[in-house]
């Protein structure tokens, strides 16, 4: 007797596809039935002789679907065009925690504004990019009165910062020669 696919069976996936292609890959899942999210943001893009207001992917080469946990549903969308594969790991593709989905998708109903930042996780050591503290360096911390939130969809590595604050430091690799001369000090809270 075959076991019948539920809707508890269905599952979050990261769908990576070629560069500027996700909106065409998006319209492909919706012409197949495939419960899909492409989260998109609007942007004031600027040509030589106009300037328009352009709906964007959040996050450039993915698609969030939500497909059974079956070859036969992945072969399905492995086969969509523009789409190039599954994100996942040695074991398979991994799916992404629903209410991971949920949060990007409450953030962009309300009309919040956001942008994509750097992937930063409570640790990472990152440099501020703009501002009077430009150049310096030290700890990303999520605690306390004056964070920022950060929304992170883990299993792509990427992250909305809800404050744009948020997107003025960038991870920066660990040197082995400590904080940076310049600053003299390290940060102890950038967000």
């Amino acid at each position: 007797m075959e076991k019948k696919t539920t809707t508890e069976d269905f599952y979050w996936y990261a769908a990576s596809t070629r560069s500027r292609h996700e909106k065409v890959a998006a319209s492909m899942l919706e012409s197949l039935g495939v419960r899909h999210f492409l989260p998109l943001i609007t942007q004031a893009r600027r040509w030589s002789d106009r300037e328009r207001v352009v709906a964007s992917p959040l996050f450039t080469c993915y698609v969030f679907i939500n497909i059974a946990n079956e070859p036969e549903s992945r072969l399905r969308v492995l086969k969509v065009p523009g789409g190039i594969g599954l994100v996942g790991n040695q074991n398979g593709p991994a799916a992404i925690p629903e209410g991971e989905i949920e949060s990007l998708r409450a953030v962009l109903s309300q009309g919040i504004g956001c942008v994509p930042c750097p992937y930063l996780q409570k640790g990472d050591r990152v440099r501020i990019v703009r501002g009077a503290l430009t150049g310096i360096e030290g700890m990303f911390l999520r605690s306390g009165r004056d964070s920022k939130l950060v929304l992170s969809i883990e299993m792509i590595q990427r992250s909305v910062a809800i404050n744009i604050d948020a997107c003025d430091v960038e991870p920066v690799s660990q040197s082995p020669y400590g904080p940076s001369a310049k600053s003299g000090f390290s940060v102890a809270h950038v967000a």
